[in-house]
């Protein structure tokens, strides 16, 4: 891969085992910690997610608009501020703000950074995207690992380590990141005005969002409602975050095991998707009859697996769809709907929970996933029509 793909994928390990120390103990955190109960944890995260999702439409526009330089770290640092003073005061209500700002910064970092890989090597394609899905895992494995032990000692350290982090973060962009702008602003001059409209490839990618926001619902579940149902049954932290650290070391190890697979029977985006979110029902038909430990690792596999599939294939059908000039719009849109599912899924899961039992909570997921393979099955529909009548008017 070209160097600046190195440095991007290098800078989004960082960013990710910063974020691996807060996330996966967020839940944990508010409920056991703060005392709340599973929706109100729920609820900090929904808010957390939604500010996600307005700072993925921000940095996608600002990366269009100042390129990715600019958006990323402007994320950086608003993320910088939140972490500190959540290093200082992490008490309730101040934990739900901080996360909303969190939210807002780290969710302007992502589109950006998706975008720009595509932007400095429109010729790796999916290799591009699949580099900064493993860079990304990687950074889950670690942190994740690194976090369960930090937490074994004192949870709250978690905060100043994800700090030291972000500041890491932010000095590997500062120094690295400003020699591709002008990559950046190649792209920005072909901006097309009629790409604000609803054309079929936005249309494509809104259908397809669907499905990718349903994939993500039920994925977040693992690090809500499925992390506490653990707890209950007396399964420890540094046992929960071995599954994370699991996850991100099956992906680096596999992801060229499912690359092969994918050329050798030359399967399309669409069906990597499909056989992706087909293992992910598989994932939560093991996990509803999971009472041991072993049971939930194999759940985790299971899903590890599915998600080499969905993940890296949903931001390159967004690259392939975007027109000249609106890369960072597209890749806004893909990494909000992810968010978006990141908002609802632990509000919902918890209120599922709260209201009946985990094991309702799974059935719902599973039929969730059918309707996301549905969605996938149509998402090019239009564009499909469109190319027909374009083949008939020639």
């Amino acid at each position: 891969m070209p160097r600046k793909v190195w440095l991007l994928v290098i800078a989004m390990v960082i960013n990710v085992t910063g974020a691996s120390f807060l996330w996966p103990f967020n839940t944990i955190y508010i409920h056991n910690h703060l005392g709340k109960s599973l929706s109100v944890a729920g609820m900090a995260l929904l808010i957390n997610s939604l500010a996600g999702v307005v700072g993925n439409l921000v940095g996608g526009i600002m990366f269009d608009k100042m390129g990715g330089y600019t958006s990323i770290l402007s994320g950086i640092l608003i993320t910088l501020s939140a972490v500190t003073g959540l290093v200082f005061f992490h008490d309730w209500p101040l934990y739900v703000v901080w996360l909303g700002i969190i939210g807002l910064g780290a969710g302007m970092v992502f589109p950006s950074m998706y975008a720009m890989v595509g932007a400095v090597w429109p010729e790796g394609g999916r290799r591009a995207f699949n580099a900064m899905y493993i860079g990304q895992n990687v950074g889950v494995a670690v942190g994740s690992a690194l976090g369960g032990l930090v937490a074994s000692f004192r949870i709250d350290y978690i905060f100043l380590a994800n700090l030291t982090l972000y500041f890491v973060f932010f000095m590997i962009a500062l120094i690295s990141f400003k020699d591709m702008q002008i990559n950046v602003d190649k792209v920005e001059t072909k901006v097309e005005k009629a790409s604000w409209k609803l054309t079929p490839s936005l249309q494509a990618l809104l259908v397809m969002c669907i499905a990718y926001a349903i994939c993500w619902i039920a994925y977040v579940q693992w690090q809500v409602t499925i992390s506490a149902h653990m707890q209950d049954l007396d399964i420890s932290l540094r046992a929960y975050s071995l599954l994370w650290t699991v996850n991100g070391a099956l992906i680096v190890l596999a992801q060229p095991v499912v690359t092969a697979f994918i050329r050798r029977f030359n399967r399309s985006l669409k069906q990597q998707i499909l056989i992706g979110t087909s293992i992910f029902i598989v994932s939560f038909l093991v996990v509803g009859q999971a009472e041991q430990f072993s049971m939930f690792m194999t759940g985790m596999l299971i899903l590890t697996i599915g998600e080499m599939f969905v993940w890296p294939a949903v931001p390159t059908i967004a690259n392939e769809l975007a027109p000249e000039g609106k890369i960072g719009f597209y890749q806004g849109v893909v990494n909000s709907a992810a968010t978006g599912g990141r908002m609802l899924g632990p509000w919902m899961g918890g209120l599922i929970v709260d209201l009946y039992n985990i094991q309702v909570l799974f059935m719902v997921l599973m039929a969730m996933l059918l309707i996301a393979m549905v969605a996938t099955s149509l998402y090019d529909y239009k564009l499909k029509e469109k190319q027909t009548k374009e083949k008939i008017a020639v």
